[in-house]
């Protein structure tokens, strides 16, 4: 059973996909949060053969949903309705937050530079974090879901 994990966001939208098993998450892509986005979630399911989707919920330090959540919501039941496939949702809080210290501490990145270049690598770190905490989402779901079978 091969799952997607997603983690969404108000621009970017993080995607991660599982084995074959279901058993290890890798970063896969990441989309950016427009009118298409339905769409190309759409078409991945279909070329990637995905049996469901693991949905990042958010919420805040003290438990409580963040603001983001209302949108979450509302594009869980579009997805579900368009796909027909089950979405779970799974907790994520700080896996953006997780990613991107790893991949400062994985490239020795310095937010402290001020070049144009090193914005846009930036840019792109951020990105990353978008797809690589999707796959911290999508890994907690897995290890769960494997440790009780």
């Amino acid at each position: 059973m091969r799952y997607l994990g997603i983690d969404y966001g108000e621009k970017r939208v993080g995607l991660a996909m599982s084995d074959d098993d279901g058993k290890i998450a890798f970063p896969y892509k990441i989309l950016l949060n427009n009118l298409e986005l339905n769409d190309a979630i759409h078409n991945i399911c279909g070329q990637e053969e995905i049996s469901a989707i693991v949905l990042g919920e958010s919420f805040n330090s003290n438990g409580e949903k963040n603001t983001i959540m209302g949108s979450i919501e509302e594009f869980k039941k579009n997805i579900e309705w368009e796909l027909g496939l089950p979405v779970f949702l799974e907790k994520e809080f700080m896996t953006t937050v997780h990613a991107r210290d790893l991949l400062k501490q994985a490239s020795g990145y310095n937010s402290k530079t001020a070049s144009s270049v090193a914005r846009r690598r930036g840019e792109k770190k951020q990105a990353s974090a978008d797809a690589n905490a999707a796959t911290l989402i999508l890994q907690r779901f897995l290890d769960r879901k494997n440790s009780n079978n």
